[in-house]
């Protein structure tokens, strides 16, 4: 399995936001922070804003913002969220013409280990990921 760069993107923006509370941080400071392209980071965004995870304001002095308490999102959500259509394999995804799609086990296991992976992120909260992380801080800490 590999995370996508969108869920990689999307978990940073979530951090840098974290470890600027109560202040509204723009886009172009994460970012430039994250080393990413802004073009890439708006289609991020602008998923976690419909999704809930942020809250965006729009206008000269707009910017984004945790959309809730950051010890109420887990990272399970978030990959969900955003990886939910990216099937394991072929078979999960119902394309492909495998001969043993009839008879494979394979499929049944990777399908628990998928929810295992899932149940293991579903315990850790963007606040784990964060708080009292002071190389992250500095890191992400706006100016």
């Amino acid at each position: 399995m590999r995370v996508t760069i969108r869920t990689s993107l999307a978990l940073r923006a979530l951090m840098y936001c974290a470890v600027n509370p109560g202040r509204i941080v723009r886009k172009h400071d994460i970012a430039e922070a994250c080393k990413v392209s802004e073009n890439h980071l708006a289609q991020v965004v602008h998923a976690l804003g419909q999704q809930g995870f942020l809250s965006t304001l729009r206008g000269r002095s707009g910017g984004l913002t945790l959309g809730r308490p950051m010890a109420e999102i887990t990272v399970g959500q978030v990959f969900r969220a955003l990886e939910a259509g990216v099937p394991l394999t072929e078979c999960q995804a119902g394309i492909g013409d495998c001969p043993l799609r009839g008879c494979c086990r394979l499929r049944c296991v990777l399908a628990e280990a998928l929810d295992a992976f899932y149940a293991r992120l579903d315990q850790v909260t963007l606040a784990d990921l964060v708080t009292d992380n002071a190389s992250l801080e500095h890191l992400l800490r706006a100016a």
